[in-house]
């Protein structure tokens, strides 16, 4: 049955309504820009930028007002275009320790709605800008890529193959049921 893998994708937190980048690169002592896409009806929400591998118990860093004004820290900005529904967050001046996982939320009544991003940072002089700025311009559509290829599988590829493999059994059981004796009798004797 495919209703219990259903219920459960969309139990993750912020499952399809806000999505953004799994994976984000940046050079030592330069930034990253990530923005995070969510559905309609959260615009005047209040977003959030949080540290920490656990979705629970990870650090805020910075959030909105519910509105679009900028807010801004010594190293890092998130502003919310609330007309083209996306959160965009800038860190800079980065430190190989700024390497962890962060969250693009949002604040709402019962569990808040999030998705995981990994920032990694590295040496200063291993990283190309070209590789900074191709890695930050797809990054958003590759968390969408993702889920879009696991739709694909679990929703489209499977069920085909199954399918397929149906068929193929029960052609052999046409041809099977072909080469056994028309008098169906039993080859053995008592």
């Amino acid at each position: 049955m495919w209703l219990p893998p259903a219920l459960l994708l969309l139990s993750l937190p912020g499952y399809l309504s806000i999505q953004g980048p799994k994976f984000v690169r940046g050079s030592e002592r330069g930034s990253v820009t990530v923005e995070c896409r969510y559905k309609p009806r959260w615009e005047t929400y209040t977003k959030w930028w949080c540290q920490g591998a656990s979705w629970e118990s990870c650090k805020i860093l910075l959030q909105t007002t519910g509105s679009e004004q900028e807010v801004k820290t010594d190293r890092m900005s998130i502003r919310d275009n609330q007309s083209n529904h996306s959160l965009t967050v800038t860190m800079t001046q980065l430190r190989r320790d700024d390497t962890d996982i962060y969250w693009c939320g949002i604040e709402r009544l019962g569990p808040d709605l999030g998705v995981q991003i990994n920032v990694t940072v590295d040496p200063e002089a291993t990283t190309p800008a070209s590789l900074l700025t191709a890695s930050n311009q797809t990054g958003v559509s590759s968390g969408s890529y993702i889920r879009t290829r696991y739709m694909l599988l679990v929703f489209v590829k499977v069920p085909v193959l199954l399918i397929l493999v149906g068929a193929v059994l029960w052609l052999k059981g046409l041809k099977y049921n072909r080469d056994w004796p028309s008098t169906r009798t039993c080859p053995l004797t008592f």
